[in-house]
């Protein structure tokens, strides 16, 4: 008799995705690193703090990272600046998903309220994402949440547009058809069927609309809007930094700017590694 080959477990499949794809468990440990200590690990300073007498210091044994021209240590505000902008991105792009998933299952089926919601969600696409975020922003007096909302309208018609075609193409699949003829539920067939066959390219999509509004956040509080001072983001520690680099004064600005690099290209590889595991899958 044969030898049965049984598959194997969830985490030999993450041991071995994580060995395959290096940068992506570099990425992630860096991602999950930064979050924890933003929101439990102690910081040298307090990210309020100022000290008129210790201003523009070069990184050294006190400052690790310098202090910018408050007095205020770079280190600790680069690290609690995730605090704020990391939520915002990840908020950003739940609310996307939530709304985005349900509309791409509402899309995909063949009648005309779903080309209907095609065109009036492709809409929101005319608008560059920076462009809507300010404009929205602006207009409500600086609220947080608008960021949210500007985020989540840019990227709901890509999660739909995504989902739907993913969809479109598995309801021709010889499974779908015999899960048909065996009288499954539309319930069913969404959840049973579906969805776990799609999970793969939505992840993708999610790692990469958090990196897109990660740089979007940084470009915003780089102009003045979103996060007020003197909650610290990276945007804002940029623009401050900024007029310094000519003086030699470049840790300012270089720190949050490595930051924001570091977290996108975390997520960009976190998105690769999904992919090319959603690829294989199929294979």
């Amino acid at each position: 008799m044969a030898d049965l080959q049984l598959a194997p477990s969830r985490a030999a499949v993450l041991w071995r995705t994580a060995k395959e794809h290096p940068g992506a468990t570099l990425g992630g440990v860096f991602i999950v690193v930064l979050v924890l200590w933003s929101l439990l690990g102690p910081l040298p300073y307090s990210s309020a703090a100022t000290d008129g007498s210790a201003s523009r210091q070069s990184p050294n044994g006190t400052h690790w990272f310098g202090t910018d021209g408050t007095g205020g240590d770079v280190f600790s505000r680069t690290i609690d600046a995730a605090r704020v902008d990391l939520s915002l991105a990840l908020a950003g792009a739940a609310v996307a998903l939530v709304i985005g998933v349900p509309l791409g299952l509402a899309a995909s089926t063949k009648g005309r309220g779903s080309q209907r919601i095609v065109r009036a969600l492709d809409a929101f696409q005319a608008f560059p994402l920076l462009i809507l975020a300010l404009a929205l922003v602006t207009l409500s007096g600086n609220k947080l949440y608008m960021v949210v909302v500007a985020i989540s309208l840019q990227n709901i018609p890509r999660y739909m547009r995504l989902l739907r075609s993913e969809v479109l193409s598995l309801r021709e699949s010889r499974f779908m058809e015999a899960a048909t003829a065996m009288g499954a539920t539309t319930p069913r067939l969404i959840f049973k069927h579906l969805l776990p066959n799609v999970w793969g390219v939505i992840l993708v999509q999610t790692s990469l609309t958090i990196a897109n509004s990660i740089v979007v956040l940084s470009s915003l509080s780089f102009l003045g809007v979103g996060v007020s001072a003197p909650t610290p983001s990276w945007g804002s520690m940029i623009r401050d930094g900024a007029g310094n680099m000519s003086s030699g004064e470049w840790w300012i600005a270089a720190f949050p700017g490595v930051a924001v690099l570091l977290c996108v290209l975390a997520f960009n590889q976190i998105a690769d590694a999904i992919g090319d595991r959603t690829a294989r899958s199929y294979r």
